[in-house]
């Protein structure tokens, strides 16, 4: 576990240690970042194709799903607007000039990308299961990019690293997603044990599902990794919408997406001050996924 954690800092410390001065090498960098996040979506789409059991038992997947996914995400988003207006969070002004039904195109075009991941990999029907692996190198070249893009931004590593907001919107993000968990299972009429696991993927589908899997049974499993999905999904959504006037909720709502998948979204959305923010909220969250599932399946 602590391995993979410091797998994923790896390279954007690597990254972090390139100076380039180069304008046209930035540039060149800053497209290639914005190529990747499509490969990697494809990639995401072609995964959830290759979801074992998806067919079976889909009724009580489903019903799992969206329950716990609207649970969580409004617990989630009654909360995290208060931090916005208690504690602004500045963005790049450039940004804000961006036009709604541009920015809505944009974001579009995301769920477009995992949508057609999703067709091709139930038309080809052929072995996926190199799309994880493949997903996970990828994502390290787009972290390298993201701690180049850091490393020419002039901030530091102190402001990187140490950074109070973040760890201030990861504890928002625990405690209302665990709340949303013991609602969900309530609802469900399902042990609240199980309803607070599933609470605690906080965007990580990949891990989420195969340890509730692994712990509860596919149904859970599938539930898990289809809930976690969808918070990814809407949160590649709602960062370029909200980003500038609830950079919080926007940076929170991404769960441990925030240090890695959803980073260079919202850095491009939200400027390159929001960056700290998104890695240590990402990174608290993503070290308490497993922690927290494998706890909560061994009550």
């Amino acid at each position: 576990m602590l391995s993979g954690i410091l797998l994923i800092f790896l390279p954007l410390v690597l990254g972090y240690l390139i100076p380039i001065k180069k304008t046209n090498i930035l540039e060149f960098i800053n497209t290639q970042t914005s190529r990747l996040v499509l490969v990697i979506l494809a990639l995401m789409g072609l995964s959830l194709a290759g979801l074992d059991n998806l067919s079976q038992n889909l009724g009580q997947i489903l019903l799992y799903t969206f329950t716990f996914f609207i649970s969580i995400s409004v617990c989630n988003l009654l909360a995290l607007p208060w931090l916005d207006r208690l504690w602004p969070t500045p963005t790049s002004h450039a940004h804000r000039k961006l036009p709604l039904v541009k920015m809505m195109l944009e974001s579009s075009k995301l769920v477009i990308v995992v949508a057609i991941g999703l067709i091709v990999g139930l038309l080809l029907n052929v072995d996926l299961s190199w799309v994880e692996q493949a997903s996970e190198n990828i994502l390290l070249l787009l972290l390298f990019f993201v701690g180049i893009q850091l490393r020419n931004s002039g901030m530091t590593l102190r402001q990187i690293v140490l950074n109070k907001k973040g760890i201030i919107i990861a504890g928002v993000i625990l405690v209302t997603s665990l709340l949303g968990g013991v609602i969900a299972a309530l609802l469900l009429n399902i042990p609240i044990n199980n309803g607070l696991a599933m609470a605690s993927g906080f965007g990580w589908y990949s891990l989420a599902g195969i340890l509730i899997g692994d712990g509860l049974g596919s149904i859970y499993g599938g539930a898990a990794f289809l809930n976690e999905l969808l918070r990814e999904i809407l949160a590649l959504i709602m960062i370029p919408l909200l980003i500038n006037r609830y950079p919080n909720t926007a940076i929170g709502y991404a769960g441990a997406t925030a240090m890695d998948f959803t980073l260079p979204v919202i850095q491009s959305s939200g400027g390159i001050r929001c960056v700290p923010i998104a890695i240590v909220s990402g990174f608290i969250l993503s070290l308490l996924v497993p922690i927290l599932i494998l706890f909560f399946i061994s009550l």
